[in-house]
């Protein structure tokens, strides 16, 4: 299987903000429960608006689906933090986010491909979040991607975050949906792994087999 190499990217110094933003904020924005708020309150340090990349910052177009694309940084108080509280701030803030999360000298990029609803005007649809290994916060960095507008741009940083890169001509979301059938037959072939190590009967050791090859095959051309 191609693996993409998974890098950090640096921002553009004209793009940088470096505002704290209030906890608070995200709390009244997305209307947290109290387990919600106790996970956010356990899980996050800070959160800094890092970054906002628009046609005023770094002088590429809007695009409906991509207005602006905003950075936040989050500094983490343990080792892990929990999707729910990234989108709770991602349901707060009504833009394209990618996350920097930072931990003991440890960074990794963390992104959900974000669009506006078709069905409700000014909602956003988030999908699965995504993101890099856990990396040196002092390792190498590449310039922003080539893109002929901010959509180009997103498109390209979320890329960055996916384990396999895209076939030809595959738009972002046909390569999230192939992606996403890919880990779902995989969690299938390590159930059926398990199934097949406990079988005592032959003749369902015989058919386990045969649908684990059959597993294997798609696995193989999903991803291709």
């Amino acid at each position: 299987m191609t693996q993409t190499t998974q890098v950090l990217v640096a921002f553009p110094s004209q793009a940088k903000l470096s505002r704290v933003v209030p906890k608070s904020k995200i709390y009244e924005h997305s209307q947290l429960a109290s387990a919600q708020r106790d996970r956010f309150v356990a899980q996050v340090e800070q959160i800094r608006w890092a970054y906002k990349l628009a046609p005023e910052t770094i002088n590429l177009p809007a695009r409906a689906e991509v207005p602006e694309i905003q950075v936040f940084d989050i500094e983490l108080k343990g080792a892990e933090l929990d999707d729910e509280v990234l989108r709770a701030i991602d349901r707060a803030i009504p833009f394209p986010i990618i996350f920097q999360l930072h931990r003991d000298r440890q960074i990794r990029m963390v992104a959900a491909f974000k669009r506006p609803s078709q069905a409700e005007a000014g909602q956003w649809v988030l999908g699965d979040y995504l993101s890099s290994p856990w990396l040196p916060d002092d390792a190498e960095r590449q310039p922003l991607p080539m893109a002929l507008d901010l959509l180009g741009l997103y498109e390209q940083l979320l890329r960055n975050l996916l384990p396999h890169p895209a076939r030809t001509g595959e738009s972002l979301a046909e390569q999230l949906e192939r992606l996403a059938r890919l880990r779902s037959r995989q969690s299938e072939y390590q159930k059926l792994e398990t199934r097949l190590h406990r079988e005592k009967q032959f003749n369902r050791k015989v058919a386990l087999n045969a649908q684990l090859r059959e597993l294997k095959q798609e696995i193989d051309r999903l991803s291709a």
